[in-house]
């Protein structure tokens, strides 16, 4: 899910707590939503999408039965996490800014780790890499976390799941821009994880995470080639819309 897969530990050897932290039950509403705008985005029929940054495979659980779906994230660790929960799907170890397959899919879907891209130059990379997966007729979509144009410092939490095992995770995050005229914020959490055996673990990073405005994201999805939209679907869809969502279709269908 990040982009390097040895700099966060919550990628690397705390990826088997993903379930705990943030629970695939968490992203139900929002991968209805999704499931409607790659189905009727594109003008080709979409039967196989690309799932870049596809992290534990919490968005993938919810697609897997509508779509085929292939998985590439960075990290080996996460991608272990996710063979376990959708052993159906093809999983890849790659990174999003560079991956190359030789293929395109009817889809390409760029959910919230592109949040670990804070450069306009890798995002450009990103969208190139999506643009390459993406047959003529077919749509790229990205859902970021945070755009600059509505960014607001938050503060919130989550988890407090109980595994089989009889672990529990919890967080606590604070996120604020130390400088508002770049391209970042930066997301400090703190984990609480609870072995089975009752003893407890406190973890805490800082990340940094990336919040491009919405004309950085239009002018480089039409800058790669593809015909560019923020304003996909409406209050009749099913599901929850994300707070931000981005789309691109490739021309020539």
């Amino acid at each position: 899910m990040a982009p390097a897969d040895d700099e966060y530990r919550l990628y690397r050897d705390l990826a088997g707590w993903w379930p705990l932290i943030s629970p695939p039950d968490e992203y139900t509403q929002e991968a209805a939503y999704l499931t409607e705008v790659l189905s009727s985005a594109a003008t080709v029929p979409v039967h196989e999408v690309l799932d870049l940054g596809s992290g534990g495979g919490h968005v993938a659980v919810h697609l897997k039965d509508r779509f085929a779906l292939t998985l590439a994230d960075i990290s080996g660790d996460m991608l272990a996490v996710s063979r376990r929960l959708n052993p159906q799907c093809r999983h890849l170890q790659g990174d999003m800014r560079t991956l190359r397959l030789k293929r395109t899919f009817d889809a390409v879907l760029v959910h919230d780790a592109v949040d670990y891209i804070t450069t306009q130059d890798d995002l450009r990379q990103v969208v190139e890499t999506a643009f390459a997966h993406c047959r003529p007729g077919g749509v790229a979509v990205f859902v970021p976390d945070y755009v600059k144009d509505t960014f607001g410092d938050l503060t919130g939490g989550g988890g407090g799941g109980t595994d089989a095992a009889g672990r529990q995770a919890t967080f606590r995050e604070v996120t604020w821009d130390p400088d508002p005229a770049d391209d970042w914020v930066q997301a400090e959490y703190e984990f609480t994880l609870r072995g089975a055996d009752g003893t407890v673990e406190v973890i805490r990073e800082t990340h940094r995470l990336g919040a491009f405005s919405r004309e950085v994201w239009l002018r480089l999805l039409a800058e790669t080639g593809f015909d560019p939209s923020a304003d996909v679907g409406g209050p009749a869809m099913p599901g929850q819309r994300p707070d931000n969502l981005f789309t691109g279709v490739r021309p020539g269908a």
